[in-house]
């Protein structure tokens, strides 16, 4: 099972078990963080398509470490000229493993039915006291 994910901007294919080096995080080291944009699901062949992101999945990860990457040197230089700017950069990143690949959201869809299930009854009360009230007037 893997699905494509989108982490702090950029998409990974993630899988379970899996270390991914991402831009750095707010979280604190071992602490666990849930992305819920998850654009593209592969279950053993039965793969499911966001528009643009699958409502109920998610991806678990736990946060390892916060770290600089490698230094990469931006040079300047035009010809005949004497001009030459040398200057480096290290990216913040953060070491995060992979816990869990989550299908459907069976928490949040519970609560969604639950919400409906609330709103529905809250429609039909004001019907039912209508229909006592007309009931009432038909039989004085």
């Amino acid at each position: 099972m893997y699905a494509i994910v989108e982490i702090a901007g950029q998409q990974f294919k993630v899988s379970k078990d899996l270390k991914v080096y991402v831009h750095r995080l707010a979280n604190e080291e071992g602490s666990k963080v849930s992305f819920d944009k998850v654009l593209l699901l592969d279950d053993n062949g039965n793969v499911t398509l966001g528009a643009p992101a699958i409502e109920g999945a998610s991806v678990e990860a736990k946060v390892l470490q916060h770290l600089k990457g490698d230094k990469v040197i931006v040079f300047k230089k035009k010809r005949r000229k004497g001009y030459k700017k040398r200057n480096g950069h290290r990216q913040y990143l953060t070491q995060i493993v992979i816990e869990g690949i989550t299908a459907a959201g069976a928490k949040k869809a519970a609560t969604k039915k639950a919400a409906v299930d609330a709103t529905e009854e809250s429609a039909e009360a004001p019907k039912k006291k209508v229909a006592k009230a007309k009931k009432e007037d038909t039989q004085e």
